[in-house]
């Protein structure tokens, strides 16, 4: 009898211990409170980007070389390619954020591959972020509940860690940004709630300024989306100030650089009635806003691309 009880105590121990144990090892949602997830808290932000590494040669042209790289962001590293115009500058900087592509399959600087060519080309060095949980970047378990801001922070920290390199070819005053489809709402974010990160903003067919339009389209309906983000803040209808506070729209106020948007008027993905709204509510702030529709174009925007393109350098060079 006491044989058999001492048993069950013994598995009871090793069963508590074993719970203890992996609760050690997978850091639980409640390790990130709601209020650290919002604009507030990302214009509070200490940027730390640095130890930018060209890691190595990857091809080069008569006009840019480019190299596969890494930076750091907050304690993560962060992967990325980087091209450099041939010549002695001083270059303008640019960082790119790319659209959502399955972290499962996405591969070292994919997503904005003529961009990034056209740019150099044209006389950018040009640093484009995967972000975390991409490529050979570090990982971040709690990513799916931050709503884009913890993106957001490793593309303003590729800005400042082309701040704090010793590229001697850059232009350290002047580094910009351009980002599509989820990169251009990451470039809302970043464009309420910083200052002086970057020059200029150039957003393609950028998400909804609304985030509650987004996670209705791409999250309510996909359980492994939703589920986490339910528990952890609530649905909009169940906490609407939360979604407020991640919502760029209700900060129009705070943006100091100018923006251009590009936005094909058939973009099924993302509705072009996304971007209408957000200019509105730029110009309604006073704001500078650059906006081009293109008839009878989709999300990539393949036959006003070169037109977009020469736009977009222009509007660049003249910040």
């Amino acid at each position: 009898m006491s044989s058999a009880l001492s048993k069950r105590s013994l598995l009871l121990f090793l069963s508590l211990a074993l719970t203890l144990f992996s609760a050690l090892l997978i850091p639980p949602a409640s390790a990130l409170t709601p209020a650290e997830v919002s604009l507030d808290a990302l214009a509070n932000q200490k940027f730390n980007g640095s130890d930018l590494k060209l890691i190595k040669k990857v091809s080069s042209t008569n006009s840019y070389t480019k190299y596969q790289v890494s930076y750091l962001s907050e304690k993560l590293t962060i992967s990325g390619v980087l091209y450099i115009p041939n010549g002695k500058g001083p270059f303008p900087g640019l960082v790119l954020g790319h659209g959502y592509i399955d972290p499962k399959i996405y591969k070292n600087g994919q997503g904005m591959k003529r961009e990034q060519n056209y740019f150099a080309a044209n006389g950018f060095i040009v640093l484009h972020t995967d972000y975390r949980n991409h490529a050979f970047g570090s990982k971040d378990k709690l990513s799916n509940i931050k709503f884009r801001m913890d993106y957001s922070i490793d593309v303003a920290n590729a800005a400042m860690a082309l701040k704090n390199s010793d590229l001697k070819s850059l232009d350290k005053s002047k580094i910009s940004y351009v980002g599509r489809s989820m990169g251009g709402g990451i470039g809302f974010n970043l464009a309420v709630s910083t200052t002086d990160i970057f020059s200029a903003y150039v957003l393609y067919a950028p998400t909804s300024a609304n985030y509650p339009q987004n996670f209705n389209k791409w999250g309510r309906d996909n359980p492994a989306r939703s589920k986490p983000i339910r528990d952890f803040v609530g649905l909009p209808e169940d906490n609407p100030e939360f979604w407020k506070g991640v919502s760029p729209e209700n900060y129009w106020d705070r943006a100091t650089a100018p923006i251009m948007i590009h936005h094909g008027v058939e973009d099924k993905s993302c509705s072009i009635s996304w971007a209408r709204s957000a200019v509105k509510g730029l110009k309604s702030a006073q704001k500078e806003v650059v906006f081009f529709e293109y008839p009878g174009e989709g999300h990539n925007l393949y036959g006003g691309w070169n037109k977009s393109m020469s736009r977009t350098v222009n509007f660049l060079k003249a910040r």
